[in-house]
């Protein structure tokens, strides 16, 4: 009786050992369908199509603050409301590695419109704007008019600075 008991045991440790890993590794960000202000989080695989088997509860970064966010069937509902339009940068760190998208997100008659924003957009466009203002010596006071305006843009719609080179080291350490 005593090894049957054993066998047993060992067969439903072993059981264990053979569970599904349900790890999120690509996220999709769309309006709630409550159209509450609220941004929703739908787990994805790398083609984008959602992923229902995820359930639980998920850490994730929403603009520097860290939360806990419950999945059922693949989807979860951010806490916060957005009273306007603004900068949303969303992070989730698992075992695989940071995943995470940065998005501006417009408020228009009470509904949200998120829009995806590629790192690289953050590096190219400055980096163009001091370009132009080395190659063309008049250009120097509209290239620092325009690095202002940008920088405030940012700033004013939730994109801080150490928010933005965060977005950029993300954005690099993908690429390579």
């Amino acid at each position: 009786m005593k090894t049957t008991y054993t066998l047993f045991l060992l067969l439903l440790i072993s059981l264990a050992g053979f569970a599904q890993k349900a790890d999120i590794n690509n996220f999709i960000v769309k309006e709630s369908l409550l159209k509450n202000s609220k941004l929703a989080i739908i787990a994805a695989d790398s083609l984008n199509n959602p992923l229902e088997k995820i359930n639980g509860t998920y850490t994730f970064t929403v603009s520097g603050f860290t939360q806990p966010v419950s999945f059922h069937d693949g989807v979860a509902i951010l806490p916060m409301q957005l009273e306007r339009s603004a900068f949303v940068y969303i992070k989730h760190q698992n075992d695989s590695g940071t995943h995470s998208k940065l998005l501006y997100v417009y408020k228009k008659d009470g509904t949200l419109n998120p829009y995806a924003i590629n790192s690289m957009w953050l590096i190219l466009f400055p980096a163009l704007i001091v370009f132009f203002a080395f190659a063309f010596r008049k250009f120097i006071l509209y290239a620092v008019i325009i690095l202002v305006i940008f920088i405030y843009f940012n700033h004013s719609n939730g994109l801080s600075i150490p928010t933005f080179f965060e977005t950029i080291f993300d954005g690099l350490k993908r690429m390579f």
